[in-house]
């Protein structure tokens, strides 16, 4: 028997709609667009699937148990309330994060100092031994989150934020997160033109950095599950987990790629960038993604790209000028983004992500959509150009 539980899976402010039609497709019962996620109902292989497979959520957080706390001693009196032996055993390692909002414990180190005394005061008077800390990879996170002073403890099932897909070695300045990456990829329908457009149609990022946007699409493309390089999860050392449930959904993850990366109608998927650098970066990227072959990258500048088949879809990422006197500069690069696009790349679906509304403007073209995302802390516009 494998009862149903709640959940809530977080992620960036904007991607919450893509969030839930993706949780949808794996399974999620229930499932409501909440505070900056998702919650949603679901057996424990509905949880591990979402670990698994979704490339929207930040995290896959397991709710244990709300309750007001508007006092530290509160919050201490509710953490200490959980069976955590039901949970783990006082041999293992812990982290706790700890978040508020509008609440009146502010201070997010003192607030996980309080949650962590809880916990380890409940062990020692109990068993007579405690467990350690390790804020790196513990054997179980433990989320803590107070609204309008009234916390949410969970166990974290995803352990580290989902965006690390465990093929990036280093990166380059102001990456895109993956989860970021796929989500402008949802947006310009890049799951339904992977399968449908095969035929004389081709993806482009003429800047593509360390190769995040290249990578996410390959990995859409040939049916890849984002986590599945992933050797780190949360719940593989909690008390609940089922390994051989995990063990049928990595078989079964495994079996889609090979089925996926033997394509015979693989679309073409091409990165260029101006910068050495990059361009290394992104090759050892798409290495250890093991998309040898699926994924041409080049060093080549802006000027210089020409599309490799007569439609496509081309997404670049330009620099945003965040810092004085950049954007003088980039005025020009923008301007010639949309010189390209109306010159080179007619009958192509274009895109630019940008953090510059002053910017965006230069590209010269009129916009069919312009969707608000967020990298990171900065409001962003995805801007569509249909160039047919």
């Amino acid at each position: 028997m494998n009862p149903k539980r709640e959940f809530f899976a977080p992620t960036a402010k904007g991607m919450e709609e893509l969030l839930l039609a993706e949780l949808n497709t794996l399974g999620a019962e229930e499932a409501k667009v909440g505070r900056a996620g998702v919650r949603f109902k679901g057996d424990l292989e509905t949880a591990y699937r979402a670990c698994l497979w979704s490339r929207i959520a930040n995290r896959i957080l397991m709710p244990l148990k709300i309750f007001a706390a508007p006092t530290p001693e509160k919050l201490y009196g509710g953490v200490k309330s959980i069976k955590w032996s039901d949970h783990f055993s006082p041999n293992q390692t812990i982290a706790v994060d700890f978040t508020s909002t509008n609440s009146k414990i502010t201070h997010t180190h003192f607030g996980a100092l309080k949650c962590k005394d809880a916990i380890v005061d409940q062990f020692r008077s109990t068993q007579g031994i405690r467990p350690s800390i390790n804020v790196n990879e513990p054997d179980i996170r433990i989320n803590v989150y107070v609204l309008n002073d009234e916390a949410s403890v969970s166990i974290d099932l995803s352990g580290e934020s989902l965006h690390r897909r465990g093929y990036r070695e280093e990166g380059v300045p102001a990456p895109l997160k993956e989860n970021l990456a796929a989500a402008i990829l949802y947006l310009a329908d890049w799951p339904k033109l992977a399968f449908s457009e095969t035929k004389d149609f081709s993806f482009l990022d003429p800047m593509c950095g360390s190769g995040t946007l290249p990578i996410e699409a390959a990995m859409i493309a040939a049916d890849i599950a984002p986590g599945l390089k992933r050797n780190y999860f949360g719940f593989l050392k909690w008390k609940g987990h089922d390994p051989s449930l995990w063990r049928k959904l990595l078989d079964e993850a495994k079996s889609r790629a090979d089925q996926g990366m033997g394509r015979k109608d693989f679309p073409k998927i091409i990165g260029y960038d101006g910068d050495f650098r990059s361009v290394r970066v992104a090759i050892t990227n798409v290495e250890r993604a093991g998309l040898r072959g699926k994924i041409h990258i080049e060093k080549r500048q802006f000027s210089d790209c020409q599309p490799a088949t007569t439609r496509g879809v081309l997404i670049v990422n330009p620099p945003y000028g965040e810092r004085l006197g950049e954007t003088e500069v980039l005025e020009g690069l923008y301007k010639s983004l949309g010189d390209q696009f109306k010159n080179r790349f007619k009958g192509w679906d274009a895109f630019v992500f940008t953090g510059s509304s002053e910017l965006a403007k230069c590209v010269g073209l009129k916009t069919s959509r312009r969707t608000p995302l967020f990298n990171g802390a900065l409001e962003c516009r995805l801007l569509k150009y249909n160039m047919y």
